[in-house]
């Protein structure tokens, strides 16, 4: 039998799966690998703050402030995404109008949605989704200093003008291609000091404004349910894979090294503050290991993808027991700050641990991942790097970098004082920020006319409130003879 050699390798004879040829509807940059985690990312973020923190502040207030603090959240969720694809997007990513803000402009067109976005292998119609569950957060997480007393129509004005004011400006500052810390070279992966640093100042000058809780709320705010604080604190947890893997844009190894890093440095910070508070108070707090938990997702943002594994311990161990110390001793020692009711420490679990974060971020960030994460070589370098290799270049961009961050620090604090202080009283000149006393002692039932766990024995009440224009329960017609319980 004679030997026929095979035809020569023809490439127009080659044709590519049927499921990735291009389409109209997947055109030939789109990575449909990229788009869909990007989508789930998304979504794990959105599941942080819906149901998330809808039920963790729920759990952790009194019960009196169960539903106006869970409604608080869900109401900001809903506002900020219709803000943000009326004019929020492209503020904080559009064209640039000066170093610090994007010019006005919609987000809701067909033409440009389904364009390819200003980083990674997806649509706008995807990138606007993901950073619209970003800038949500930033706003609950706000709602947390100021729970048990912030009137809710107030509250109804604080959130669009909050986030057209504040968040664009830092969000294009540092996040956009051509925002000036950007520029500059600031690291903030994930939001550290965007959303962190941003919700925890925003939030401390808010209470600040808004005026504190009745006296014996303040003395004693016990949670309403505990177990549901920590369905909302486990939610807030597992949603951070999505927050901080989804921020190269990218399925990449570069993703799930900041997941890693996340969780490791999560964990880390939960076992540091819950030993400080065995040593120091002789209780296992489940409330302490939920903050701890928290200041450590916090602390490790900006750096999840640019640093080590052991750099997510340090700082993990620094997360656990920095913010520990603010709170629980510099805290309850100083009387500016106790003149500030937080109601849920967002000073020491956001604004402390993200400046920590970012200040971390600075002397253990590594010139590899750098570029993996944003693609310059050589231009990002922590200080205990560049002091390593010893040489003046090298100890020159560590410097640099650090002062960078610091740079960073102090413009979201200044930014979010000022503009917090601005929107509070533009919103004073309407409606009062703070709730009456009166009604602060009714609490849900006078802000909603509703109540969060119906008991038997306290239904008759809601029937007949003065406050609530739901009350359609359908009650047994008394019998002749019947007698009513009391």
């Amino acid at each position: 039998m004679s030997y026929s050699p095979p035809a020569p390798f023809n490439i127009t004879t080659f044709a590519l799966p049927p499921n990735l040829e291009p389409n109209d509807a997947s055109p030939d940059w789109l990575n449909k690998g990229d788009n869909a985690w990007q989508l789930v990312a998304a979504t794990l973020v959105g599941l942080q703050s819906v149901p998330g923190l809808i039920i963790l502040y729920g759990g952790a207030v009194k019960k009196k402030w169960a539903v106006n603090s869970a409604f608080m959240a869900l109401y900001a969720f809903a506002m900020v995404l219709v803000c943000w694809v009326l004019w929020g997007y492209r503020l904080s990513f559009g064209d640039k109008l000066i170093p610090i803000w994007g010019k006005l402009d919609v987000a809701v067109e067909q033409k440009f949605l389904l364009e390819r976005a200003f980083v990674g292998m997806f649509p706008n119609a995807t990138m606007v989704f993901f950073q619209f569950v970003f800038a949500a957060i930033t706003l609950i997480l706000i709602a947390g200093a100021v729970l048990g007393r912030m009137n809710f129509y107030a509250w109804m004005l604080f959130v669009p003008l909050w986030l057209t004011f504040s968040y664009t400006v830092g969000a294009y500052t540092i996040w956009s291609l051509n925002g000036w810390l950007a520029l500059m070279g600031i690291i903030d992966y994930s939001g550290g000091y965007v959303i962190h640093l941003s919700s925890g100042v925003a939030g401390f000058t808010a209470a600040y404004w808004v005026g504190p809780r009745l006296t014996k709320d303040r003395e004693r705010f016990p949670p309403n349910n505990i177990i549901l604080m920590l369905a909302g604190a486990g939610l807030l947890w597992m949603g951070w894979t999505g927050f901080n893997g989804g921020d190269p844009y990218s399925a990449s190894a570069d993703a799930s090294l900041a997941v890693l890093n996340t969780h490791v440095c999560a964990a880390t910070s939960l076992l540091t503050w819950l030993i400080l508070d065995v040593v120091f108070f002789k209780k296992a707090s489940v409330i302490g290991a939920v903050q701890g938990m928290i200041t450590g997702l916090v602390c490790i943002t900006p750096a999840a993808g640019v640093v080590q594994g052991y750099s997510a311990i340090i700082m993990g161990l620094l997360s656990g027991s920095i913010p520990w110390f603010t709170m629980m001793v510099v805290h309850k020692r100083s009387k500016l700050l106790q003149q500030v009711d937080d109601t849920m420490a967002v000073l020491h679990t956001h604004a402390i641990a993200g400046s920590l974060g970012g200040i971390l971020t600075g002397l253990f960030s590594e010139p590899h991942l750098c570029y993996l994460f944003y693609g310059f070589p050589a231009k990002y370098m922590g200080l205990f790097v560049g002091l390593h290799r010893g040489t003046s270049e090298s100890i020159r961009h560590g410097v640099r970098q650090m002062g960078v961050q610091l740079l960073g620090i102090l413009f979201v604090i200044v930014l979010n004082v000022i503009m917090t202080s601005l929107v509070c009283l533009f919103v004073q000149l309407f409606v009062p920020l703070r709730m009456s006393d009166e009604d602060m002692e009714i609490g849900d039932e006078a802000a909603h006319g509703e109540e969060a766990y119906a008991i038997w024995g306290q239904g008759e009440r809601l029937e007949n409130s003065r406050f609530s224009n739901y009350n359609d329960i359908e009650v047994p017609t008394k019998r002749a003879g019947s007698v009513e319980l009391t």
